[in-house]
């Protein structure tokens, strides 16, 4: 899709849960969907946008527990990122792509034809993805065509048995060559989006192995590998170890971005790439081994040459 071009619309469906039991729509949409205000709610309904059980809603419009509550919003100019995607396996069963950087895996922040999903199902429209990467983060991402693989792909993961490398470049000379970093993430106040993900002492085990593979003038070209798959793991971790992603708005050194910051984690700049993905088929029990060949500035230098 060009940008510019409208997109075709959603339709937000929820089911109300007790905590909306009693409630009007407009005080429900209020206090749980924040990202809009509680005029722009105001307007939606006395536009016959919002739809419960099937029924235009009113301001006065209560809840009750288990009904069918949808928003239409109507379509909207999408941000601009790549529409491409290159297949590097495919099988009866699954999937893998090379997404470049800037296109969102999923949609949301804006985005929803201009997504990675969206365009592979428009070539595969039974497929699901088995993980996402960031939209700033290029690379491999895999996805099930059958629900079987979806769901013995899915425990494979769970479980560690999916072996995942990427190359990143960070600000500094990483030391010393090899690092084992080991720092729980969970949620942090956000000036934006009330939590983010960051370090912190409370939150879920994480650990990430890095290596450096080159050293350059002020930055350092690296190797993580995950055994863990937290929300923004390696720009968390290497920020946190004192090597923040070159580039990366969002998490400094140390890892926990001010509470009154204003970056999103959508918002562009870092430089990490998903280069290797290693598994065993769920269905014939071979040891599926992927590669993605990174961007230039994500190569050691004697192999530009």
């Amino acid at each position: 899709m060009d940008d510019g071009t409208l997109n075709e619309g959603f339709d937000y469906l929820e089911t109300v849960s007790s905590r909306g039991n009693g409630r009007t729509v407009l005080d429900y949409l209020s206090e749980y969907f924040p990202h809009s205000t509680r005029h722009e709610w105001e307007e939606r309904l006395e536009a016959g946008r919002i739809i419960v059980d099937e029924r235009v809603a009113s301001l006065t419009t209560h809840l009750c527990q288990g009904q069918t509550l949808i928003w239409k919003r109507p379509p909207w100019r999408e941000p601009r990122a790549p529409t491409c995607f290159a297949v590097i396996h495919r099988d009866e069963t699954l999937l893998a792509v090379a997404k470049p950087s800037g296109l969102s895996t999923m949609p949301g922040g804006g985005y929803l034809q201009n997504t990675l999903l969206h365009l592979v199902r428009q070539a595969y429209p039974q497929a699901s993805p088995l993980h996402r990467l960031g939209r700033g983060t290029s690379g491999i991402v895999l996805f099930g065509l059958t629900k079987e693989t979806c769901r013995a792909l899915t425990t494979a993961w769970q479980i560690g048995n999916v072996q995942r490398q990427y190359v990143g470049l960070v600000d500094g000379h990483f030391e010393p060559p090899e690092k084992i970093i080991e720092q729980p993430i969970g949620p942090v106040p956000h000036a934006l989006l009330d939590t983010i993900h960051a370090v912190n002492p409370n939150g879920r085990p994480a650990r990430t192995f890095v290596r450096r593979l080159e050293l350059r003038k002020d930055t350092s070209l690296v190797e993580v590998i995950i055994d863990s798959g937290r929300t923004h793991q390696i720009r968390i971790h290497l920020a946190a170890a004192g090597y923040p992603l070159s580039g990366d708005p969002l998490y400094p050194n140390g890892g926990i971005p001010d509470p009154d910051c204003h970056v999103l984690p959508g918002e562009l700049g870092y430089h990490l790439h998903a280069q290797h993905l290693a598994f065993m088929h769920p269905h014939n029990d071979q040891r599926i081994k992927l590669f993605c060949i990174s961007p230039p500035l994500l190569r050691p230098i004697h192999l530009n040459a």
